[in-house]
């Protein structure tokens, strides 16, 4: 139900010729590549052809504003998996609104959503903390609007996958036991 190739198509036919930016299927790490002598448009670069790779990688690139997206991998650092408790909050702080868009985009495609913690060899940090403060950035986002790319995906995910639109906190369910929660 979810081809890799119908997301391409729909991610460029939303924003190729406003952005010169298509989104290609790469093979190992996720990458983000502006445009430069060797390739005239940019490009936002998945893991593997997984799809889940894809929404979080078009989420990041949803994030970053005209600036950003001048430079390669939008100019953020990144600390690879192997993380201490410290790197790993801060990749977390940095993930909590590109993981909510990305939760967004897979309800409105119909796809199942985890978050990532991206540190299995590293040390662990509480997943459902985390997944906690998606959720609420999800709630946010909802209550007082994506920005106008992000509207735009979502609708055209809606409309292809005939799913709800729009967008409802009731489409968005997360449970952690409050006593998960209170332990961190």
């Amino acid at each position: 139900m979810h081809k890799i190739s119908d997301l391409i198509n729909i991610f460029d036919k939303q924003f190729f010729s406003k952005y010169n930016t298509r989104l290609i299927k790469g093979s190992d790490e996720p990458i983000y590549l502006p445009a430069n002598a060797h390739c005239q448009y940019h490009q936002v670069v998945f893991a593997h052809g997984f799809y889940a790779s894809a929404l979080h990688e078009i989420a990041h690139w949803l994030v970053a504003g005209a600036k950003r997206r001048e430079r390669e991998d939008y100019g953020y650092w990144y600390c690879p998996d192997g993380r201490d408790k410290a790197k790993q909050h801060e990749f977390e702080n940095v993930e909590v609104k590109p993981q909510a868009i990305e939760w967004a985009l897979s309800v409105a495609a119909g796809f199942d959503f985890n978050v990532s913690v991206d540190n299995l060899n590293g040390e662990q940090t509480c997943r459902f903390s985390f997944q906690q403060r998606v959720y609420e950035q999800v709630m946010v986002l909802l209550e007082h609007g994506f920005n106008a790319r992000t509207t735009q995906l979502l609708f055209a995910l809606s409309q292809f996958y005939k799913t709800p639109w729009p967008l409802s906190k009731q489409q968005f369910t997360w449970h952690c036991p409050k006593e998960l929660l209170d332990a961190v």
